[in-house]
């Protein structure tokens, strides 16, 4: 199933880049009671890489009830009243995407999918894995120093 999806990944990267596809998602900064954020590893597309859970937004839906679907679907968790935090633009890899990131608390335990993701794990804002991606941690330090969004991603 892993190379399947990976292909797809790939498959769905090289449309967005050739044909400029706007594309709008969402990004959660989940914490737990403790502080600590929720990270995620993908299964595919640089799934070395961990990043915040999130996803694209369905036609109809609103950025917040796509925050609240993707937690969901991605990792088990009921993320009741996301709370909007800024959007950002994203031009990585020649897409044009729009992204909306959202911070929510929540006392649930992380079950990762098993299909798109592979792990997912509370950890302190003051020992984040060395793998964490480059657009998460300036996201992380954003929240961490009270500032406002970036304009890109």
């Amino acid at each position: 199933m892993r190379p399947l999806i990976q292909l797809l990944w790939h498959l769905k990267r090289t449309v967005l880049r050739v044909t400029r596809w706007k594309t709008r998602g969402v990004k959660v900064m989940l914490f737990n009671p403790a502080g600590e954020l929720l990270l995620i590893r993908n299964t595919y597309g640089r799934s070395h890489l961990h990043v915040l859970p999130g996803g694209g937004i369905h036609r109809g839906e609103t950025p917040e009830q796509a925050a609240a679907r993707e937690v969901k679907e991605e990792v088990g968790i009921a993320c009741e009243a996301p709370t909007f935090r800024g959007v950002y633009r994203n031009h990585a890899e020649g897409k044009r995407d729009t992204i909306y990131l959202f911070t929510a608390v929540t006392s649930q335990i992380p079950r990762p999918d098993g299909v798109e993701v592979a792990e997912a794990a509370f950890h302190p804002l003051d020992a984040l894995p060395e793998t964490v991606s480059a657009a998460t941690r300036r996201r992380i330090e954003e929240y961490r120093e009270g500032r406002g969004p970036a304009a890109d991603w």
